[in-house]
């Protein structure tokens, strides 16, 4: 019987589970849907007999029934256990995805002009790679289709320097013969890293000088959207090789800057080794949006090759072909020898540890620059080795060469170095306009420069299993406030490729959220949950992690994910065709509020205000704001986010504030800056710049604010740009962590800074 319980008072809201989308849940984890089914299968998960026979009208004669508790306990044991298995691999195939490339057969159909014809382009060369025959062939063939081109010369030195980049560029657009208008900026600033070579230094150039870029861009308020070039970043198949990982990093960059930028940014395009004609039109085919769908966004992720373009998507990963009734994968991995792990103290690397050390591994290897002074590493040591494995915790930067070679030389003969787990992680969160090159390498050492000393010092070595920890949030599809860590992540996938196809192990995991051990939990997992992101058990994830290295996977992600809800607050930002392919989004279902809200038309907000008294525009604004505030956070209504309250307080982290961000944007038709909600950090301050915005000659003296109520500091809360700890780089501990951090952390299952690392 279904009873439907009254909502609160004049809300009209539920505020406890429904059962809609439970038919497809059920299916998901194989719960029967038929009662007499679910009876009957509950009798077997309970192994009850007399439950079981009952059920299938077994034995109403007591000789019968005498007969089948014979012949059906072994049976029953039997199928209990498969049931079990096929449980668990249900549950487990529900959390596995993987980033892949679909053909784009329209791009390149139509004549691929760039912007129609008569487009302005400013192309951004480095002139470390003027010499590259890549360069004249994209500008040529801009040319060839009547695009006038602008090029930008970009010094060595001035990539990674803002001013610099901002001067040269006033320089370029005063020029006699530049249009007005640009249709697009293109930017070959990626090809200035080629192979591995400057993974050693704290930030290569050509991430440097993309950031910079960037920046440069908005702070000359220039509104034409910014396309990035790569060559062999990406695979597109088994014999599409990478050969240069680092220029991956802006593939990470990329997604974050759509997030924060989606007004300006254009998209990211991957070359062939050699661009040719074929290859050049469809490069030209993507910039011009040629075989979008809906006009509007099309493909922004493309890799050109010379038998057709790619559009990056996010599909499912079966597990693929097993034993008949689905039992274990084809090949169990078991450590042996001595494994490496980096992050071992860390809130998910001490699960893993333990995952080890009942696994029978006989040695771990915990590096870390802390050492034994690493807070609680001695009791994990203590726990480890009650488990019958050998410890030793080795103070050593995994990006100092030199010192991670001695300890390599050091590991016992008994136990020859056979696989390296590489979790460590720091947090050092900013908005890609106040991204600094400080908080790159912060981010990049860890992640970068380390998983390349571990590659380049163990590649002749016979390892089994070469494993990155990578991040979904931060790696497949980005967030806000996350570019250094996005684009991190983007290059220890296309590390990944880089060893496969040389013939050497590497699996890359990208991770959800991990719950358990005190990672996530109250607010923040709640937090989590409410943006369809629950944090995963950490048994299911070491079961994920088993089934990839036993399959010998390169890359997958790992992560609980409600697409109902979260995929509406992804999209709502900016259109992305990387979830068009995913069935959970196939068939209609209910939208999220904060969605319905973004679609609501608002009309022209300016012209509605015009002729307002100023108390009334005041009071409009501020509900403006927490209306659409409130639809962020999926909250019922303005009531709920209070007028001075910090939008930190209620809820708001780095995407939710692009999101808001975003969304006034195209209520007010301003051009807000994506630091909003932290220059300006409660929903009255807010309402007050967008009344001096759009209404500058109604508060130049400023009374009519303080009248009606909009005052307040405008100073901002700190996480403009700054990083998450202090100064001294050894970040906050878990206890001095507020929710928006943990959020953060959970999401990219990142240690709070070297405090967590081993």
């Amino acid at each position: 019987t279904h009873l439907d319980l009254p909502t609160y008072p004049f809300q009209h809201q539920h505020y406890w589970l429904l059962d809609s989308g439970k038919a497809d849940a059920d299916r998901a984890t194989g719960t029967p849907e038929d009662p007499v089914e679910a009876e009957f299968w509950d009798a077997v998960d309970r192994e009850d007999l007399d439950a079981l026979i009952s059920t299938l009208g077994l034995g109403d004669a007591q000789g019968e029934r005498d007969g089948v508790s014979t012949a059906l306990p072994a049976v029953l044991s039997a199928m209990a256990a498969w049931r079990r298995r096929r449980l668990d691999r249900s549950a487990l195939e529900s959390s596995r995805y993987r980033a892949t490339w679909k053909p784009l057969p329209g791009v390149g159909d139509g004549p691929g002009t760039p912007g129609g014809e008569g487009g302005a382009w400013l192309v951004a060369v480095p002139e470390a790679a003027a010499a590259d025959p890549a360069v004249e062939t994209v500008l040529d063939a801009l040319r060839q289709r009547r695009a006038q081109v602008i090029r930008w010369d970009i010094a060595p030195a001035d990539l990674r320097d803002r001013a610099a980049l901002g001067r040269g560029l006033a320089a370029t657009l005063a020029e006699e013969d530049t249009p007005s208008r640009l249709t697009g900026v293109l930017s070959l600033a990626a090809l200035v890293d080629e192979g591995l070579a400057a993974a050693h230094e704290p930030v290569s150039d050509g991430l440097t000088g993309t950031v910079a870029l960037v920046q440069a861009l908005d702070d000359a308020g220039v509104e034409a959207r910014l396309w990035c070039l790569t060559r062999e970043a990406v695979s597109t198949g088994n014999t599409d090789t990478v050969t240069n990982p680092l220029q991956a990093q802006i593939w990470g960059l990329g997604r974050v800057v759509a997030l924060e930028r989606p007004e300006r940014w254009g998209g990211l395009v991957d070359l062939p080794a050699r661009l040719d004609g074929r290859a050049a039109h469809l490069l030209c085919a993507v910039l011009g949006g040629v075989g979008a769908e809906d006009g509007v966004h099309g493909e922004d992720e493309v890799a050109v090759r010379t038998s057709g373009a790619f559009g990056r998507r996010l599909t499912r990963a079966p597990l693929g072909d097993a034993a008949p009734l689905g039992d274990a994968p084809p090949q169990e991995w078991r450590p042996r020898g001595t494994v490496l792990v980096t992050g071992g103290a860390g809130a998910v690397g001490s699960h893993v540890c333990r995952w080890l050390a009942r696994a029978g591994a006989p040695h771990l290897l915990l590096v870390g620059r802390r050492g034994k002074d690493t807070p609680g590493i001695a009791e994990l040591v203590t726990e480890l080795t009650s488990l019958g494995t050998r410890v030793t915790v080795a103070a050593v930067d995994a990006a100092d060469r030199d010192g991670l070679r001695k300890v390599l030389a050091s590991v016992p003969q008994e136990y020859p170095l056979t696989a390296v787990i590489h979790g460590a992680a720091v947090l050092a969160d900013a908005l890609v306009q106040s991204l600094t090159a400080k908080q790159l390498e912060r981010v990049l050492r860890p992640k970068v420069a380390a998983a390349t000393v571990l590659h380049e010092l163990t590649a002749d070595l016979e390892l089994d299993a070469f494993v990155l920890f990578s991040s979904a949030v931060g790696g497949i599809w980005g967030s806000g406030g996350q570019g250094g860590y996005a684009a991190a992540n983007a290059f220890l996938d296309a590390l990944a490729q880089v060893r496969r196809a040389a013939g050497l192990p590497a699996t890359c995991v990208a991770w959800g959220s991990w719950g358990g051990g005190g990672m996530v939990s109250g607010e923040a997992e709640e937090r989590l949950r409410r943006l369809g992101l629950p944090p995963m058990e950490p048994d299911a994830a070491l079961a994920a992690l088993a089934a990839s290295l036993g399959r010998g996977e390169t890359q997958v992600m790992v992560a609980q994910v409600e697409w109902a809800e979260y995929a509406p607050v992804f999209t709502a930002v900016r259109p992305s065709r990387l979830l068009a392919d995913l069935p959970d989004l196939a068939a209609p279902t209910a939208a999220h509020p904060g969605a319905l809200a973004a679609e609501a038309p608002e009309g022209d907000l300016r012209a509605r205000l015009k002729g307002l008294p100023d108390g009334k525009i005041d009071d409009a604004l501020l509900e403006t704001v927490r209306t659409h505030a409130a639809a962020v956070l999926g909250l019922s209504g303005p009531d709920a986010i209070g007028a001075e309250r910090a939008f930190s307080l209620v809820g708001f982290d780095s995407l939710t504030s692009v999101e808001l961000r975003n969304r006034l944007r195209r209520v007010t038709g301003l051009q807000l800056p994506s630091t909003l909600l932290f220059d300006y950090p409660t929903p009255v301050v807010a309402a007050r710049y967008l009344r001096e915005e759009l209404f500058p000659e109604r508060t130049a003296d400023g009374g009519d604010g303080e009248r009606n109520g909009l005052h307040g500091s405008t100073g901002t809360n700190g996480a403009n740009g700054t990083e998450q700890g202090p100064e001294n780089g050894e970040g906050p501990s878990l206890d001095d962590m507020g929710v928006d951090d943990l959020v953060r952390m959970a999401m990219k299952n990142d240690v709070p800074d070297e405090t967590r690392r081993s």
